[in-house]
């Protein structure tokens, strides 16, 4: 069988063949990748020569090409344009894919000779190549390579499992997440939805096959506004449930479990390693260093975050009142009469905003940002074949015309996609053994209209995005292990949420706000409501971050005697916050994929640790002009194209010349003093 995962691939910027590629390429291919790199590891291992730094290090590094470059394919599909032969392969192949790497990183033999370089540090090794030895060094004492052979197999076997279960999690939550359906076909039952919100709920249905009705899901960019806008509170509250309740129903898609045995084996895994908690495990390779650091930063900011929400729900209340009724607060009001009081409060409604934010113009606004900071260009390849016909594909290039790399968006919710935002590598940048440039997508679940129109957050979430594309793509580093965003995860998030700053600034919408129909720039009064409300409703926003953040240490600072349910473990994070009933944390146990099938375990504060950093940096554009060259440049330099070549502390002072401070946040937050009626206006949607 000729196989296109196993070619040199004849395409534009050697781009995967995704049309050639059939289901029945992925295991073979993978069963050369395991076998090729396998006889390349047990070179380095066979090497009689003296240890040195190339013949270790750095063929460890160049092993494993054919993995490297089919396994992002795999990845990207998965994630982005799953099916059920698909998800079938990736079920199989999670779990060898974690025992090919657990046999390398726990190699005996191998762990010796980079021990021996450790301990022994050759002379002359630059910084990053230092820095690549540590990596590779605690990775290999994190995958029980220092540990006798049982226990060091056993944590083997419990990589491999959790492989398994991480990835049955993940499709759970699609699953679910694809069978609910929200059915109207009563006009009435539409009342109170913007012209755009039913509209997109019209074409929704249409897809699946209701072309007379109305659908909508339980997907962020369906569930948020219809919570927002629908007068029909009975089916607000049918929504709200069925989010709330997602992957944790009386089906075969029900993750309580899932989510006990995961936390649980990582308890014994943590165990097996010589820590006390999978936290304590996870948080060592951080910035934040301990479960304690996290917690004390998280306690910094519950408290008056409390203050906050408990003066939003008196008001929210007294508006329900006002209204005539007596009902006392529920969840699945809290968006509806939110929107009620900003539209009241600050003149401001979001469907008024809305038509100045066409989705391509708003892509073009983050690529004017980039252009402006390190003066980069984006310049689309029309006709270029991707996974999908909704991709769009774009040369990125130097302002002298150099190829910096090839930049894809992804951006329009189908059934095929799982939930959220991400940004990711088919190819990832590096200058070992011949320069390779990135290819680096970003993917969304943006309603799919004509025109798409964001709100606010949608906006945001673009521009979040850009930022760790902007990561991947500016990428300066030899080794590709080190490159981009393979950062500690509590300082990856500080290129993606420094960007979101650009996206309110009255100069940068004026350039990008363009109405869809008649391209004039958003108004002055209306950029002056946008930022009026630049706090408004953060006590909803922050408690329900900071819940999920609890919840996440809550599931793992459990150690391995303890005995736990899904249930109690969420009871009891809940209880010792004290977490009010009128919000739910972001995310509930059954679909927290960031924490039990995405790379965030006992890291979901790494959103507010970057936050710190983030907003302390964004002063640094402040004082100097948002789009000062000495500035920009210096971000780049020492952030962006460092990638994880450098400690973050030590790159982060390099670009500030000083520690971060918390104050920013505070301030961005509207969290630095208790808010009362006269400073209302302080408020951020």
């Amino acid at each position: 069988m000729t196989n296109p995962l196993l070619q040199t691939w004849q395409t534009p910027h050697k781009f995967p063949p995704f049309q050639q590629i059939k289901t029945e390429h992925y295991i073979p291919a993978f069963e050369q990748g395991f076998k090729q790199q396998q006889q390349e590891v047990d070179a380095i291992v066979a090497n009689p020569n003296p240890i040195t730094f190339q013949n270790c290090i750095e063929d460890l590094e160049r092993s494993g090409s054919v993995l490297k470059k089919i396994a992002p394919v795999l990845g990207v599909l998965t994630h982005a344009d799953t099916n059920d032969a698909l998800k079938k392969i990736q079920s199989t192949l999670a779990p060898r894919i974690a025992a090919h790497n657990s046999a390398i990183y726990s190699n005996q033999a191998l762990f010796k000779k980079v021990k021996s370089l450790t301990e022994n540090m050759p002379d002359g090794l630059s910084k990053e190549q230092q820095q690549l030895l540590s990596q590779i060094y605690k990775r290999m004492v994190r995958s029980g390579a220092d540990l006798n052979e049982t226990d060091a197999n056993r944590v083997s076997k419990l990589d491999k499992t959790l492989a398994s279960l991480q990835t049955q999690f993940g499709h759970n939550v699609l699953s679910d997440t694809n069978n609910f359906e929200l059915i109207l076909s009563n006009t009435t039952e539409l009342d109170g939805l913007p012209d755009s919100v039913i509209s997109a709920a019209k074409d929704e249905a249409a897809s699946r096959g209701y072309p007379e009705s109305y659908v909508f899901s339980i997907s962020r960019s369906s569930v948020t506004p219809f919570l927002a806008f629908s007068t029909q509170r009975e089916l607000r509250e049918k929504m709200w449930n069925a989010y709330t309740h997602c992957a944790n129903n009386d089906n075969d898609a029900n993750n309580q479990n899932v989510a006990v045995e995961i936390a649980t084996l990582r308890a014994e895994r943590a165990a097996l390693l010589g820590y006390r908690t999978h936290a304590e495990f996870t948080l060592d390779e951080q910035m934040a260093s301990t479960s304690n650091n996290v917690r004390n930063l998280l306690d910094r900011l519950w408290k008056p975050t409390q203050v906050r929400v408990k003066q939003e729900i008196e008001s929210l209340q007294s508006r329900i009142q006002a209204e005539g009724s007596n009902f006392k607060l529920q969840p699945w009001d809290w968006w509806y009469y939110t929107e009620k009081i900003r539209q009241d409060e600050y003149d401001l409604d979001l469907e008024e905003i809305k038509p100045y934010f066409e989705l391509h113009r708003v892509r073009q606004g983050a690529f004017d940002v980039a252009k402006q900071l390190y003066g980069i260009n984006f310049t689309e390849i029309t006709n270029f074949p991707s996974y999908h016909p909704d991709v769009d594909t774009f040369e990125v290039r130097e302002a002298d015309g150099s190829l910096i790399g090839i930049f894809c968006t992804d951006y329009y919710l189908r059934p095929s996609k799982k939930a959220g935002a991400w940004m990711n590598a088919l190819r990832v940048q590096q200058l070992f053994d011949g320069e390779q440039y990135p290819i680096i997508l970003n993917t969304c679940n943006f309603p799919k209209a004509s025109p798409c129109l964001l709100g606010p957050d949608e906006v945001r979430t673009l521009f979040h995005e850009f930022g760790h594309g902007l990561h991947g793509l500016l990428s300066r580093v030899n080794y590709a292990s080190l490159s981009g965003t393979a950062v500690k995860r509590d300082f990856v998030e500080l290129p993606s949420q420094i960007m979101e700053h650009w996206a309110v600034e009255p100069e940068v919408l004026k350039q990008y706000a363009l109405h869809y129909e008649t391209g004039e720039p958003i108004p002055l009064e209306l950029i002056d409501k946008i930022l009026a409300t630049q706090t408004f409703n953060q006590g909803f926003a922050t408690t329900e971050y900071l819940a999920a953040s609890y919840l996440d240490l809550e599931w793992h600072d459990q150690t391995v005697n303890d005995q736990i349910s899904a249930s109690e473990v969420e009871a009891k994070a809940m209880a010792d916050i004290k977490l009010v009933p009128e919000i739910a944390p972001r995310y509930r146990s059954s679909y927290f994929q960031h924490i039990f099938s995405g790379g965030y375990s006992a890291g979901y504060y790494a959103y507010i640790w970057a936050e710190v950093l983030d907003t302390d940096a964004y002063e640094e554009f402040k004082m100097n002009g948002i789009f000062d060259k000495k500035t920009a440049q210096s971000f780049r330099q020492n952030i962006l194209q460092k990638g994880g070549s450098e400690e973050p502390m030590t790159l982060y002072r390099n670009f500030t010349g000083r520690e971060p401070k918390i104050d920013p946040l505070m301030k961005s937050r509207g969290l630095l003093e208790p808010l009362t009626e006269t400073s209302r206006a302080d408020s951020k949607p």
